[in-house]
């Protein structure tokens, strides 16, 4: 056992002064076989401690149905065995470019702008999820054995409120729950936000990707003694869809490094090792400069991050330049790098068999439909991840006329008596063409992402405004909902096939053989967005739009002999077959 505190000017292990040299590694992106690698890597780049977010919605995806919070108790576990302690940012709102922040999209959906908030119901279902998650990390914590040092009070709330009862009543919480580890917050280093998001007598720190002392500067205005901590070093950044690649310049990133730690502080490397978002769980941003109310920016799938340990969890030129400068503050001999996972073993063409049109996919996956008198939104329908089809009839007979889809969230794909008539945006959320009626309307709206990020996030997806013709809302709208999750090998294997069809959008199937199983990448020219599952996995979302062009595919996620792959294809499907290298 020992004990871990706040010193007045240092952290301490059972009285001796300790440098926290930590970084940020989330169990949910990284396949469970391969946290002990990730976390030997982290130990041979120098770093003592890992810290973890933990998602709520990936938890706790409907009220009341908890699914695998131990998995965090056996993340913590492996990160003791390689020799690390843990810092625990257990939410309830973690943003991390994750979908809708962490938040269940039921919590956001029935709450609004409640949700963060000291609101009864909100605190209610925190109380709830935090009464089962906590006992992982409660019974890991230092003073009984464990690795946890400490536990963050919510996530950069200084970005988003000033409900300082809210704070309280979250650390609050957290004590009752058997946390005896000392609490912090994260926040930029600006008054407005360390003012905000900061709580008397609860360590502050300070995220940052630069410019060291000037932000410690003004953390030490609010917070004259204590420990020094960037708890959010951000050497490197994530990508958005339709967007460039965004890089870091690996000798500017060491040189923040360094900064920051002959300032005597401590620091947490954001990402240390990024991972994939799997199964659709990315998140989104909005534009439109500091006050992130502007145009949707989708996340990709990839969370690398520019990050000294990539993807595929090897040494990158950070990585070794870090290690230099984080082995100049190590106790000893930094440890040796661990073994490489295997690769693929060799090249490998998907051949795509089988088919199943949209329609059938959501005829045999999809929620039940219902008629509304106006287009219900994602929450209403209970869909997560994935998109829904709004049917509606423009009554006829009517001269041509505009049709809208008014607070468009976020893409629709239109059909007008069975033919394809365009896309919508929510930049752009008229049809080009006028419809006459008497028609059928089909518009298949997809979510890109949950905002994860200031005062949009927890807004809604699908038609929150309504559908329009001329000046009219159309009334009497069908809609039915198909999630990511309802994608099951036993539950797919049922769907009628058929030859694929060029171009078509649906449900892709096939198999191919493996000898000699490993990491590898996988690559869909031609096709243009949709979804890939590989033995049931979710990979996540491909898009043509790029930058990202291909899928990571965890090694243990596939198998010696013969292996299966799905494509959900949304748009439009290329040629029948997909290839893994």
């Amino acid at each position: 056992m020992a004990e871990f505190r706040v010193g007045e000017d240092d952290f301490e292990v059972d009285g001796r002064p300790v440098r926290l040299l930590s970084g940020a590694l989330h169990y949910f992106r990284v396949h469970e076989e391969q946290w002990p690698h990730r976390l030997r890597m982290l130990r041979a780049m120098g770093l003592n401690c890992v810290e973890t977010y933990v998602p709520w919605n990936l938890h706790e995806p409907r009220p009341g149905e908890v699914h695998d919070a131990a998995a965090l108790g056996r993340f913590l576990d492996a990160a003791q065995e390689a020799g690390l302690w843990a810092i625990v940012r257990p939410g309830p709102y973690i943003c991390a470019e994750w979908e809708n922040g962490g938040l269940p999209h039921w919590v956001t959906g029935a709450l609004g702008s409640r949700i963060r908030t000291r609101d009864a119901e909100f605190l209610s279902y925190v109380e709830r999820w935090f009464g089962a998650l906590l006992p992982h990390v409660v019974e890991r914590q230092i003073d009984r054995g464990g690795p946890v040092i400490m536990v963050q009070v919510e996530n950069e709330y200084g970005s988003y409120g000033s409900d300082h009862l809210y704070l309280r009543a979250l650390a609050g919480l957290l004590v009752e729950l058997g946390v005896t580890v000392p609490l912090f917050t994260s926040d930029g280093p600006e008054d407005h936000m360390l003012t905000g998001g900061s709580v008397p007598g609860i360590l502050a720190t300070a995220n940052f990707g630069s410019h060291a002392r000037e932000g410690f500067a003004t953390l030490r205005k609010h917070r004259p003694k204590g420990p020094l901590m960037c708890m959010e070093f951000w050497c490197g950044w994530f990508d958005h869809w339709g967007a460039e690649h965004v890089v870091r310049d690996a000798g500017d990133a060491a040189r923040a490094l360094r900064e920051i730690l002959e300032c005597g502080a401590s620091v947490n490397l954001y990402m240390a090792h990024g991972g994939t978002s799997f199964g659709g769980w990315a998140g989104a941003n909005r534009g439109g400069g500091a006050l992130h109310d502007g145009p949707l920016e989708p996340d990709v799938t990839s969370y690398d991050y520019d990050a000294p340990i990539d993807e595929f969890g090897r040494p990158t030129e950070k990585f070794w330049l870090f290690r230099e400068v984080l082995g100049a503050y190590a106790d000893g001999p930094l440890p040796e790098l661990p073994g490489q996972p295997a690769a693929l073993a060799a090249p490998v063409t998907a051949e795509l068999t089988a088919f199943t049109a949209l329609d059938g996919v959501l005829e045999a996956l999809g929620g039940p439909e219902a008629e509304y008198a106006v287009p219900p939104s994602f929450e209403e329908l209970d869909v997560d991840r994935g998109l829904v089809r709004y049917a509606v009839t423009v009554p006829g007979p009517r001269q041509p006329y505009p049709l809208r889809a008014a607070g468009l969230r976020d893409l629709a794909v239109v059909y007008v008596d069975g033919e394809r008539a365009g896309v919508l945006t929510e930049a752009e959320p008229q049809l080009a063409r006028d419809v006459a009626g008497h028609a059928r309307v089909e518009l298949w709206v997809e979510s890109l992402g949950r905002v994860n990020y200031g005062p949009r996030t927890g807004e809604s997806k699908g038609i929150t405004g309504g559908l329009l013709h001329e000046r009219q809302f159309l009334h009497g709208v069908r809609a039915r909902g198909l999630r990511l999750d309802a994608f099951s090998a036993e539950r797919v294997a049922g769907l009628v096939s058929g030859v694929p069809s060029g171009g078509e959008r649906g449900l892709y199937r096939g198999s191919f053989p493996v000898s000699g199983p490993g990491d590898a990448s996988l690559a869909l020219p031609g096709w243009g967005r949709g979804f890939v599952w590989v033995n049931g996995f979710c990979l996540g979302r491909y898009w043509a739009a790029g930058p990202q062009g291909s899928l990571y595919v965890p090694g243990p996620v596939l198998r010696e002999g013969l292996n299966e792959v799905w494509v959900l294809e949304l748009e439009a499907g290329g040629e029948p077959r997909v290839s893994l290298g």
